[in-house]
């Protein structure tokens, strides 16, 4: 198995979880919070699909997916385009809306980018230094693998949220 291949079972993994975990909820159970300033699954799962965007995005140095598709429109959401969620505040994640179809049309959408862009990446690309600003400064596989544990980590929360529905 390659790096890439590693990687594609990786975030496979996070779209299939994503899909797994709205399947079949309505908008009311997409928006349901445990306790007030808990983070609703649909906030969860708009936000791993936004970092994976931004950061396979960066790196790949393509246009997210968010944008270039008309998510950011068809989501019509009040945040700037650039916004990943990161930094968000309790009323901020209760303003993320929206349904099962279109939560999973998103990150199918950046799983579909993702995929294309690890299907190029050879084993010497992950060595590639990627951020400056970190120190160590981080490396493209360093970043990528951070995306999953991201990726993992919302998923985890929103499945956790889901069961706590009944």
């Amino acid at each position: 198995m390659t790096p890439a291949e590693l990687l594609t079972d990786a975030f496979g993994r996070i779209v299939e979880g994503g899909r797994d975990v709205v399947d079949g909820l309505d908008d009311d159970q997409l928006a349901w919070r445990p306790g007030p300033d808990a983070n609703p699954i649909a906030w969860l799962v708009w936000h791993l699909a936004r970092i994976q965007d931004d950061h396979v995005a960066d790196v790949a140095g393509v246009e997210q997916v968010w944008t270039a598709q008309g998510f950011h429109d068809r989501f019509g959401l009040p945040f700037e385009p650039g916004d990943t969620g990161y930094g968000h505040t309790s009323a901020d994640a209760g303003q993320v809306r929206a349904d099962a179809g279109l939560l999973t049309a998103y990150l199918s959408a950046v799983h579909e980018q993702t995929i294309a862009y690890l299907a190029t990446v050879t084993p010497d690309d992950l060595d590639r230094v990627v951020d400056n600003r970190w120190d160590p400064p981080v490396t493209l596989g360093v970043r990528l693998v951070s995306v999953v544990n991201d990726g993992d980590q919302h998923l985890g929360q929103a499945a956790y949220v889901r069961g706590l529905l009944g």
